[in-house]
This record gives structure tokens, C-alpha cells and sequence, in this order.
């Protein structure tokens, strides 16, 4: 979301100078990048809570193909190390992709053999596997979801709950309450407007979310932790107006 051509360290002083408090990154290629942004994150005092797995999409787990599911896996073991290094609680996954080709139980099915294997090493590095609700037409519902973390009867996966994704099909109200406090690893923040149906993404509250119900549902369960602002990008005038609309969500505003 930092708009600028500058260091990885000079873009956490921006996040940080526009008042978050915390950040999330994109899982890097190597060991190497990610200890650029270890020290960009322990320079610049902004702590890095948690790691976006960035092969999900291309390999997904629920491909017929063994091989491409596998490049996921081992995607996901080297988001383990970054996390360990930043000091991160979670990695978050896209655990499957339903299309054409791919039928919703094979989905079902296949990314969770997958992602059995994948548990020892969450343990290993005391990092939660978070999966996301996302437009994959999958765990369409929040039934859905809680059925589907419970299966694993482990408290290394749990959900990472986009309070935006599902606005076509539900309502954020009735994710968090199902879900409750303890399915939920951490939270998306983003906001929708609707044009026939095809959504468009706008700045936080200026679009269709209902913002006070999600804050007092939150507050029902008894839920704490880290909420990620998932937007356009922008520059730092644009961070700042973003961090104060987090602000106003989060006091009830």
C-alpha cells in the first residue's frame, strides 16, 4: 500500500509515521530479502506482525497437479522461516481455488491433506496458518469456515477473516459471531461499493460496509488482535487519512 520509490526501511517509516502501529508483508523469494526487511522493520520500530504467503495464487492446493499444489508447500515452509525471523504470528494462506476444472470437494479435500502436512512445521515455528475468505468460490459461508479450521483439530490453523471479501454473499456480522473469538487469527480491513453488482474498492467507511456492526460484533466476542488495512496504494497523505478512518472504526465511530 506505500506508495514510493525509497528503501524498504524508508517505506516502514512512512507506515509507521502515518500511524500504524504494525505491518504485514508479502512472503520474499529468499532469506536474504528477508532480512533487508528485518532490519527495515527493527530500524524503523514498526513490527512486522504477520507474513502474506504470495504463491497461493499461481499454485493453488487444490490443483489436480501434485506438483503445482507443491510449490505452494514449500512456499509456505520458507514463509515459516521469514516468520520466525520477523517475530510474526501468522502466515496467511489462500488454501484452495475452485474453477472450471476444479471441482468445491476435491478443493475441499486436497488442501487440507496439504496443509495436514504443513502443520508440523506451523508448530515447529510457532506460527499460525491463517487461511483467507477471498474470491476463490470457496468457504462461501462462515459455516463453511468454521467446519473446515475445525476439521484440522489443531490451534496452528485458524482463519484470517477479510471483513470486506464476503460483502457479496453475507455479512460481516454474521462471520465474526459463528466464527467467534478464538477461530479468528487476525483481520482484513477494506471496503466495497457496488456497480451492477461488480465491486469497486474505495477508502475505509466510504463504501457499503457496515463498520459499527463489525466493531460492536467484535466486541461481542471479546476479540483482540491485529487488523491489516488491505487498500489501494497512496502516498503518505493518503496513509495518514487511511490510519485516522482505522481509528474512527475502531472506536466505534
Amino acid at each position: 500500500m506505500i506508495e514510493s520509490s525509497g528503501t524498504v526501511r524508508e517505506k516502514f517509516g512512512i507506515a509507521r509515521d502515518a500511524g500504524f502501529e504494525a505491518m504485514e508483508v508479502g512472503s520474499v523469494p529468499d532469506m536474504k530479502a528477508a532480512e533487508e526487511i528485518a532490519r527495515a522493520a527493527q530500524d524503523s520500530k514498526l513490527p512486522i506482525h504477520g507474513i502474506m504467503n504470495m504463491e497461493h495464487w499461481r499454485s493453488p492446493l487444490s490443483s489436480p497437479d501434485a506438483g503445482v499444489a507443491e510449490k505452494t508447500v514449500e512456499s509456505m515452509k520458507m514463509s515459516f522461516e521469514q516468520a520466525k525471523l520477523y517475530g510474526a504470528s501468522t502466515v496467511l494462506l489462500v488454501p484452495a481455488v475452485v474453477n472450471g476444472d476444479v471441482r468445491y470437494q476435491d478443493a475441499w479435500t486436497r488442501s487440507q491433506a496439504h496443509i495436514r502436512k504443513l502443520i508440523p512445521y506451523a508448530e515447529k515455528a510457532k506460527v499460525v496458518i491463517a487461511v483467507e475468505n477471498v474470491w476463490n468460490k470457496f468457504l462461501l459461508s462462515p459455516l463453511e469456515m468454521a467446519r473446515y479450521v475445525d476439521e484440522f483439530k489443531s490451534p496452528w490453523v485458524r482463519s484470517y477473516l477479510d471483513v470486506g471479501n464476503m460483502l457479496l454473499f453475507g455479512y460481516p456480522r454474521d462471520w465474526i459471531l459463528t466464527l467467534g473469538k478464538n477461530r479468528i487469527a487476525k483481520l482484513h480491513f477494506k471496503d466495497f461499493k457496488f456497480v451492477k453488482r461488480q465491486a469497486e474498492f474505495v477508502n475505509l467507511r466510504d463504501g457499503e460496509l457496515d463498520w459499527k456492526s463489525v466493531h460492536v460484533a467484535l466486541g461481542e466476542i471479546g476479540w483482540s488482535g491485529f487488523a491489516t488495512v488491505e487498500l489501494a496504494k497512496g502516498d503518505a497523505a493518503y496513509l495518514k487519512d487511511v490510519a485516522q478512518r482505522v481509528d474512527m472504526i475502531l472506536n466505534g465511530v
